[in-house]
């Protein structure tokens, strides 16, 4: 009879342990895997992958957008890459075709998207019904860095990123807000005192690092792994947009404050200075644009621009930048083509170019090509009825995009040091009277150009 016992107690503590041995698979298999991400992404079971924390969270979001009327677009770096690569295919695709999860299912803590806040009906609905859906979300806000200095709005916010999470997937919701000058906005993320900074990493995020802006997407519904969600329609161009889409504001306070010590110049003159120049100014964005050329506000038209967010009345020319490697043969014929006649071009491209071209009411375009040496950059100037050469030296800059004259313009990023080794330390001091070859600070004495190679430059002269 022991015997039996022993046989029937051992026979049960076998059929426990498989059982319990089972009970783990099953646990694991369908529970720490999906919170893992990456295991059943790979796994060969049933619709490869759809069971993934981040597929299914953004196939929650999706849903909720969806049905809340939140007009939400895909933004992720990664995504949108991996969907380029197939991207005729994708296009494709039908709802509900897909067998396998190759994009949302990749793992990782984030998935981007945006939308326009303009055509945002219910913001508050919308945060609450997110949460009672499972979401966790934290919603940074900020006033609009337009209303900077103005008492009456400066404590007015906007919202600027939502990250909402649900178990450990996260979705970074950036709001796009509409600009002069067609484009879209976005703020910088910046967590206040009181918020939890382990809520996600947010070091890790794509967008909101800086301020950015974009040029505003067409956009186009596409099915992907399953879901519907809307893309640019051109998403090499919005990824190409990404690393380069750092925002300066214009400094909207130091600006009033500049008018207060200053008073601005409203005549009728300098009115009708602005807005020549300003035409001016768009004319040139837009023929230098269509040529794919890379170029900034340079000069007085930046000191304007960052010491009073305006046109100098009293500079008399519009300024431009481009960099050396991105002259075109076809600018001066581009420009004459639109009504802007060239009226000098010194140096030549190996050393020195510049160009100027005619403007109405005797305003002026001027356009300094810049070189980068090893530690420095520089752009030359010649004096018209000597030939003598001049170089303006200037520390190493890249380029960020600022609003100006109601465009979407670039502008130094470093844009201090740029302005400080062009005007000196005092270039927020008004100054009417500037001899461009003795005035600047960075300028030097870079020898005169041969007879045989001036000859051609004073005919055009």
């Amino acid at each position: 009879m022991s015997r039996i016992n022993k046989n029937v107690i051992l026979a049960l503590l076998t059929l426990t342990s498989s059982a319990f041995l089972l009970f783990q698979l099953y646990y694991y298999k369908h529970y720490l895997s999906a919170k893992n991400g990456a295991g059943l992404s790979k796994s060969k079971g049933s619709r490869n992958g759809f069971d993934s924390t981040q597929w299914r969270a953004v196939k929650k979001f999706i849903m909720l957008t969806s049905s809340q009327n939140v007009p939400v677009f895909l933004i992720d770096p990664l995504i949108l890459e991996l969907i380029n690569k197939d991207f005729e295919q994708v296009k494709n695709t039908s709802h509900g075709s897909t067998s396998e999860c190759k994009f949302f299912c990749v793992p990782r803590d984030f998935t981007a998207f945006a939308l326009r806040y303009h055509l945002w009906k219910n913001e508050e609905g919308w945060f609450r019904i997110a949460e009672n859906t499972g979401f966790q979300c934290l919603k940074i806000e900020s006033k609009d860095p337009r209303l900077d200095g103005i008492d009456s709005l400066s404590g007015t916010e906007i919202p600027l990123h939502y990250v909402c999470r649900l178990a450990n997937h996260a979705i970074h919701l950036v709001v796009f807000h509409e600009r002069n000058g067609n484009y879209l906005w976005h703020g910088h993320l910046r967590l206040k005192g009181h918020m939890d900074r382990k809520f996600v990493p947010f070091r890790k995020l794509q967008f909101g690092r800086y301020p950015g802006a974009f040029d505003r997407p067409e956009l186009q519904q596409i099915t992907v792994d399953g879901l519907e969600v809307f893309i640019p329609k051109d998403p090499v161009h919005f990824l190409e947009e990404i690393p380069h889409s750092r925002f300066i504001e214009c400094r909207y306070k130091e600006a009033r404050a500049f008018f207060q010590q200053y008073l601005d110049d409203n005549t009728v003159e300098a009115m009708a200075f602005r807005k020549n120049a300003k035409e001016l100014l768009q004319l040139a964005a837009k023929t230098l644009k269509k040529l794919g050329v890379r170029f900034w506000l340079s000069s007085g038209t930046c000191l304007g621009w960052y010491r009073q967010c305006n046109i100098i009345p009293y500079s008399k020319d519009v300024d431009l930048g481009i960099f050396i490697q991105d002259y075109k043969s076809d600018i001066i014929s581009a420009f004459q083509d639109v009504g802007l006649p060239l009226k000098h071009k010194f140096g030549k491209v190996e050393d020195s170019l510049e160009l100027s071209f005619q403007g109405k009411d005797d305003i002026k375009l001027d356009i300094f090509f810049f070189y980068e040496e090893t530690d420095h950059m520089w752009n030359g100037g010649t004096q018209a009825k000597t030939g003598k050469k001049f170089k303006y030296l200037f520390p190493k800059f890249t380029l960020c995009w600022t609003e100006f004259v109601d465009m979407k313009i670039h502008v130094p990023c470093e844009t201090i040091e740029y302005l400080e080794a062009n005007y000196g330390k005092s270039w927020k001091i008004p100054v009417k009277t500037w001899d461009w070859k003795r005035s600047p600070p960075n300028v030097r004495p870079n020898g005169i150009w041969p007879i045989s190679e001036w000859d051609e430059v004073i005919q055009l002269y």
